[in-house]
């Protein structure tokens, strides 16, 4: 009887299980923009090629995530005030990526309480409206990636970078996103543009700081500085993973839904598992191949950011695996790989994941105590 009341469960199983995943990579037509991501490519290439000319790869990065960063904060709209929406945003990346690079050569202590102050500041960015509190996360999540490259750049015996030159790189990729949208505007005659992303938010209306908000602020600046004292106080092995896997997983409001939090963990999952397997294709080169594959790697990179721009809202677990596997690969691109790093990376990944997942516990918690609240 037993035997029969176990198989009889397992189809019931395996339909909830097939159900969620089907809800995680559902997909929505509507959402394809391949134009848009065509035109992110576009420039994205110009970049790369200027960085191949010019020999100084290791300031792409910042290049690219100036121009895509931008690019997903430009609200539209008249060129006047989108000029100087851009311009802010591009000057207080400014800012936020001398100081990732700038802490990248210090004490792991002084790693610690940067990513808790950047991270505070981004989630109590929500007080000034929806649109800054996503922008303010677009920079969060750079900041993470830029201390990971900086520290990465910094342990290499063969790269040198200058923190000048990574601000500069991101400054100028953010001006070429406000260079390009100026000629884009002159050739409409001079006319309103709409969003790039028309699908995120541009609600600017300030909100009260609540408790809620404030508290969902401080435990996630918490728990991102407690993963950069454990990637960077520990000494881990490509530890670095697990804050961008964290700051990936997060959802980064208290009132975003269970599902979307789920394409998110999935998403970083995938991304960080195909990371790990393109990185793996230079182990064994030296010499002009390893040239020529890591200039091929930054290509796929490039290639999967612009797939990421393009189903941004077609399927979001995909958009997060994206956006995940480009920005690992080129963190990890300049630091030597091997079977052992693979299973560091993994392992770093799931922790990061895990650590996020948690998170959305805490704050569910806390947001059905906050229901209970008068």
């Amino acid at each position: 009887m037993a035997g029969k009341s176990d198989r009889a469960a397992q189809p019931v199983h395996r339909g909830k299980t097939a159900g969620w995943l089907s809800k995680v990579f559902e997909r929505n037509p509507a959402g394809l923009n391949w134009p848009r991501a065509v035109m992110v490519l576009d420039v994205a290439v110009v970049l790369l090629f200027v960085f191949w000319a010019i020999g100084h790869e290791q300031y792409l990065l910042s290049a690219i995530f100036g121009v895509l960063f931008t690019a997903l904060a430009d609200p539209g709209g008249g060129y006047g005030p989108r000029a100087f929406d851009t311009s802010l945003f591009a000057l207080i990346g400014a800012g936020v990526t001398a100081l990732a690079f700038g802490v990248g050569a210090d004490a792991w202590g002084w790693l610690v309480l940067a990513a808790f102050l950047v991270t505070l500041a981004a989630g109590l960015a929500a007080v000034f409206g929806a649109r800054r509190f996503v922008n303010a996360l677009l920079l969060n999540v750079w900041f993470i990636i830029a201390v990971a490259l900086g520290v990465g750049l910094h342990k290499s015996s063969h790269i040198t970078s200058y923190t000048w030159a990574q601000v500069l790189a991101w400054t100028g990729g953010a001006a070429l996103w406000i260079l390009v949208t100026f000629l884009w505007w002159l050739i409409r005659g001079r006319t309103d543009s709409p969003k790039l992303f028309p699908e995120l938010p541009g609600d600017t209306s300030r909100k009260k700081p609540s408790p809620p908000l404030i508290m969902f602020a401080v435990i996630r600046a918490l728990v991102i500085a407690g993963t950069v004292a454990l990637a960077y106080g520990l000494g881990l092995s490509h530890g670095s993973w697990i804050s961008i896997a964290a700051i990936i997983a997060m959802k980064p409001s208290l009132e975003q839904a269970t599902l979307v939090s789920a394409q998110r963990l999935v998403g970083a999952l995938i991304g960080a598992c195909a990371a790990s397997l393109l990185l793996l294709v230079p182990v064994n080169e030296t010499g002009l191949r390893l040239f020529a594959v890591e200039r091929g790697l930054e290509v796929v990179a490039l290639v999967l950011l612009m797939h990421g721009a393009g189903i941004r809202f077609w399927n979001y677990a995909l958009y997060t695996a994206a956006i995940a596997a480009g920005a690992l690969i080129l963190v990890d691109l300049p630091q030597p790989s091997d079977y052992a790093a693979e299973g560091y990376r993994v392992l770093w990944t799931l922790c990061g994941v895990g650590i996020g997942l948690l998170v959305m516990l805490l704050a569910g918690l806390l947001a059905k105590r906050n229901a209970k609240t008068p």
